[in-house]
């Protein structure tokens, strides 16, 4: 007599949990129908009926297909949904109930991992348009592309757009391809007249500055096995030496090497395909290396341009950032600012490198 009404006392709440577990998986099937999501159980609404109370009318019918990953989950679900059925004593109800629990739990987690990859995707594919409208005008509004490329841009189209940001492209449409290939021309020129020549016809300080950036480019992204081909290598020797030699006020200062890298990496990204680490720069042909190095070159001069007294004499331009930042950080957190007086820290021994390098030290390098 106990164990029937016990069993009745716990038929409302196996009642009230299946509901709930009915519910949550007719909103998850609303939620996946029509869509395929990896490793995840698919399902594709054939019919379904709904009248105002949520009671169903028409049954309807799921093709279903499981990832190799989710079949013993499945079988749990159907074991589970049969024993509630089947077994009316309390031991067997209290299993059911904490299996009906589980699958529910984990059905609500589908549910928002399905909701994230689709907010990501509907996102990204809105992004990837605007960006296609904006690039595809005959006259680019190069503002309202800079306010759009603020969140990030899609990595096919980062060459073009970096180009034109930089004020390297022009945003006339018509003329972009007579520009780029005058400019690209106009760097070979300044290769062969400044660097293709024998040491015997350059000053000392020349000299000096060529053997530094020989150095310095097999320190560059250390870590990064690309930049240790000897071609990348001389690539950056070539774009560096240039650069230095067209802009005698500052020359060649240690941390410009660090500035090419990003330019290097999405202009080759037109001509080599997967990850860095397979990448080769002996697979190019001699004219798109120069195309490279090239636009590698202008928009350096255009980033550099803006900011050149970072790197001429005494560096005034990286002293003026690395006070504003002390200032910022004195309003902004006092008790960081105070703290770092305390121990007698100079922002100078820290930021410097932080401005020299615009930070591409202190983030780990990765590829497109």
């Amino acid at each position: 007599m106990n164990n029937n009404t016990q069993g009745e006392d716990h038929q409302p709440k196996k009642e009230s949990l299946d509901s709930r577990f009915n519910q949550t998986l007719r909103n998850v099937q609303g939620l996946l129908k029509g869509r395929s999501i990896p490793g995840k159980v698919l399902l594709t609404r054939r019919l379904e009926l709904f009248d105002n109370s949520g009671i169903q009318h028409q049954s309807p019918s799921y093709q279903r297909s499981y990832s190799q990953n989710d079949a013993a989950r499945s079988n749990d679900r159907d074991k589970c949904m049969e024993g509630g059925v089947r077994n009316t004593n309390n031991s067997d109800s209290n299993a059911t109930v904490n299996k009906l629990r589980s699958s529910a739990s984990n059905i609500e987690t589908s549910a928002r991992e399905v909701k994230s990859v689709m907010g990501a995707r509907s996102t990204d594919s809105a992004r990837v348009l605007k960006f296609t409208k904006e690039l595809s005008g005959q006259m680019i509004v190069v503002e309202r592309l800079r306010e759009l490329a603020w969140s990030g841009v899609p990595t096919y189209m980062r060459p073009d757009v970096w180009r034109l940001l930089l004020g390297y492209a022009p945003p006339n449409s018509d003329r972009r391809e007579g520009v780029l290939r005058r400019k690209r021309l106009e760097y070979l020129d300044c290769v062969a007249q400044f660097y293709d020549i024998p040491d015997t016809e350059r000053s000392d300080d020349e000299i000096n500055m060529l053997r530094q950036i020989a150095v310095d480019c097999p320190r560059t992204v250390p870590d990064v096995a690309f930049f240790q081909q000897a071609q990348v290598q001389k690539s950056l020797e070539r774009i560096l030496y240039t650069w230095a030699i067209r802009h005698p006020a500052s020359g060649y200062v240690q941390g410009i090497n660090d500035l090419v890298t990003p330019f290097l990496v999405v202009f080759l990204s037109e001509y080599l395909d997967g990850s860095i680490d397979s990448w080769s720069i002996s697979e190019l042909s001699s004219a798109n290396i120069s195309n490279i190095e090239a636009d590698c070159y202008w928009c350096l001069s255009q980033l550099l341009d803006g900011m050149q007294d970072h790197y001429t004499f005494a560096q005034p331009g990286i002293q003026r950032l690395v006070f504003k930042l002390k200032e910022l950080v004195r309003r902004i957190d006092e008790p960081v600012s105070r703290h770092v007086e305390d121990q007698g820290l100079e922002f100078l021994q820290f930021a410097f490198r932080w401005f020299n390098c615009l930070l591409i030290r202190e983030v780990r390098f990765l590829s497109i």
